[in-house]
């Protein structure tokens, strides 16, 4: 049994979490979708991350990697150069699709292909200006008295 929620409560109230909704959306979505290639997604630091997928049957010439805005997409599509009879097939050489949604400052870093693994690196860089700084606070006493002149009167 599959739930559904309704957020348009939330529309009416929420400015700018668009983006969080549509992640939502598409993750309710992701249960019916085919999850072919294979894939598993490793933390291997703090700020460092890796996606490997299982493409065997594929060469790196029949994969592409792009990486636009928020969204890592890796798409492979083999060029079949003759006609093969198979007894059987257990290999899948399908066309196919996979996308992965980035969360912000998360950047590609590179790709391998080795033994029929895709392995692509990610690394989040947060900018230097959205890093937490430390303010310094001067040592003059606060006072909320001050002399206007300093004649008596």
């Amino acid at each position: 049994m599959r739930t559904t929620y309704d957020f348009a409560p939330l529309w009416r109230s929420t400015i700018g979490f668009d983006r969080l909704f549509d992640l939502v959306d598409a993750a309710q979505q992701a249960g019916t979708e085919d999850n072919y290639p294979p894939c598993n997604v490793e933390r291997l630091g703090e700020d460092r991350y890796q996606i490997s997928l299982a493409v065997a049957g594929f060469s790196a010439d029949e994969i592409a990697i792009t990486a636009e805005q928020s969204v890592l997409t890796v798409e492979g599509r083999k060029s079949e150069k003759q006609q093969r009879e198979f007894l059987y097939q257990g290999i899948s050489s399908r066309p196919f699709k996979r996308q992965f949604n980035l969360a912000d400052y998360v950047q590609v870093k590179g790709a391998s292909f080795d033994n029929g693994l895709l392995q692509i690196e990610l690394v989040r860089e947060v900018p230097e200006a959205m890093k937490p700084r430390r303010i310094s606070i001067d040592g003059s006493p606060a006072s909320n008295v001050r002399q206007i002149d300093g004649k008596a009167a």
